[in-house]
């Protein structure tokens, strides 16, 4: 609105009242002139509506991205945007962005007071502080809402424990999730390579919509080098008979391919998820199933293979062969160590790997649960996890096992055998993702076996180092030497001396 000033002529008598009575006497009708006066009126200079309040029809792209701008101070264009009104137990307006960029601090700022949501009630700003306005994974999100419902004249404390700003908390997700949802191929790509562990941690956070979140998941896999796919599309793929999803984490895509936990697996033409980012792992674990198929680690126990009848006669027949040495690791090689041994039907280039619990830490887990900045050093939980022991799957077509067989079969007692069994419990160890316990003596019998191999006896040790000898050292010596001599000559002559002196 515009105050506006005007101008108009208004008609003034010339007399004063006596005066013009007395004309008024003489004449009917008096002499005036006009004078003018100033009024003040208002214009209404801008006529449109807040956008937000007009209908998304009304709105084009371009105006949504110049508002973007004017709300967020951000260069870019938004990546996406919604335009929507929410009725029910709460009406409200709003409009929301997602940008193209997520901020350098966001993980370093996670969980703290960052409201990127502006709240109006009755095109009223209230305030862009409001904790409650989104989850912690979707701060991200900036926009505003407007709405008639909430009451003006209370204190933005109170109005933040008004029950009706979680009625809108809960349609802003569920709406910023069908944006997000119905991005296409380019954008949603574009999307996920910024804020995919956003959603990772909705999956772990947001209860009422992992669902909703499972289905926007991405993860590398066996099936494609380049291009990640989602849970759905994995189900699609998977063969008869499959009960699980098969996954394996790490901190590379190499060390995963190279696992010795997938080598049966891949030989058979299961797909395996890759999953290398540090929360891959946290995000299945809170995922109980997908589409009613549940999600089998292959590093840990519980990996069953769908063999035939004839499959399964012969594991048996395997498992009674290697029964001796199963018994030896876990009654003599590796007393103490490991949890059991047992044939394993997941191997078939490595000679053995080390298999934790359903509910153990596998070894990426016990690798990041380790470097947590903020560990302590002696922690009662993470002693629990890390020392729980593993279980030993050996390759019974392996020739270092059927060796080892041989071996133990033969003497119960061998030194090599003793030797083998450590050697082979390290490198199963290093080759199934955890870390070494001690590495000193796993470099010392790494040593011995290299001695052996080139017939060299194992308890030589190296030659002893020179002394070397310092610039001072030199004249030192020569000194000594010269006191030495002249010693010994004056000792000569004292002889002299002494033996003339009896000759006389």
């Amino acid at each position: 609105m515009k105050r506006k000033r005007k101008k108009e002529d208004k008609p003034k008598t010339d007399e004063t009242e006596d005066e013009a009575k007395v004309e008024e006497e003489k004449e009917d009708k008096p002499k005036t002139k006009k004078v003018e006066k100033t009024t003040w009126d208002w214009e209404l200079i801008n006529d449109t509506k807040p956008l937000w309040l007009r209908k998304p029809g009304e709105v084009d792209e371009k105006e949504y991205k110049e508002f973007y701008k004017s709300i967020t101070k951000d260069f870019d264009e938004p990546l996406a945007y919604t335009h929507f009104t929410a009725e029910g137990e709460v009406t409200f307006k709003s409009v929301l962005y997602v940008p193209k960029r997520l901020p350098q601090d966001a993980f370093q700022n996670y969980g703290k007071k960052v409201e990127n949501i502006k709240l109006y009630v009755r095109r009223v700003f209230i305030t862009d502080d409001f904790q409650e306005m989104m989850p912690k994974y979707l701060t991200f999100v900036k926009g505003l809402v407007d709405s008639d419902d909430l009451p003006l004249n209370v204190s933005r404390e109170t109005l933040q424990q008004h029950k009706l700003l979680k009625v809108i908390k809960k349609k802003l997700v569920r709406k910023v999730l069908d944006m997000i949802k119905k991005l296409d191929k380019e954008k949603f790509d574009e999307f996920y390579k910024e804020f995919s562990t956003n959603i990772k941690l909705g999956v772990m956070e947001d209860l009422s919509n992992r669902t909703r979140l499972a289905k926007l998941l991405r993860f590398f896999s066996s099936n494609d080098k380049d291009k990640q796919t989602s849970l759905a599309d994995y189900v699609e793929r998977m063969k008869d008979k499959q009960e699980a999803i098969y996954f394996i984490a790490g901190s590379s895509r190499d060390e995963v391919e190279h696992s010795p936990f997938v080598e049966r697996l891949l030989k058979k033409g299961y797909e395996i998820l890759y999953l290398t980012e540090p929360v891959d792992e946290y995000t299945i674990q809170a995922l109980p199933e997908y589409e009613g198929k549940k999600f089998q680690n292959v590093a840990k126990d519980g990996v069953k293979l769908d063999e035939g009848e004839k499959g399964k006669e012969r594991h048996e027949q395997l498992e009674k062969q290697f029964e001796p040495l199963t018994t030896w690791f876990k009654e003599n090689g590796l007393k103490d160590i490991i949890e059991k041994a047992v044939v394993s039907q997941r191997l078939t280039k490595s000679p053995c790997a080390l298999v934790a619990s359903t509910y153990g830490w596998s070894g990426n887990m016990e690798r990041i649960m380790k470097s947590q900045a903020y560990a302590k050093a002696k922690d009662s939980t993470q002693d629990y996890y890390a020392g729980q022991k593993k279980t030993l799957e050996i390759n019974p077509r392996h020739p270092v096992i059927k060796d080892l067989l041989t071996r133990v079969q033969a003497d119960k007692d061998d030194k090599m055998a003793y030797n083998t069994a450590s050697l082979l419990f390290e490198t199963a160890t290093l080759r199934s993702g955890f870390s070494l316990r001690d590495s000193v003596g796993f470099a010392e019998r790494i040593e011995l076996m290299l001695k052996a191999s080139l017939s060299l006896d194992p308890h030589e040790m190296p030659e002893e180092e020179p002394e070397e000898t310092l610039p001072g050292d030199a004249e030192k010596e020569e000194e000594a030497a010269m006191d030495e001599d002249e010693e010994a000559s004056s000792d000569g002559k004292k002889k002299r001396v002494e033996e003339e002196h009896v000759e006389l």
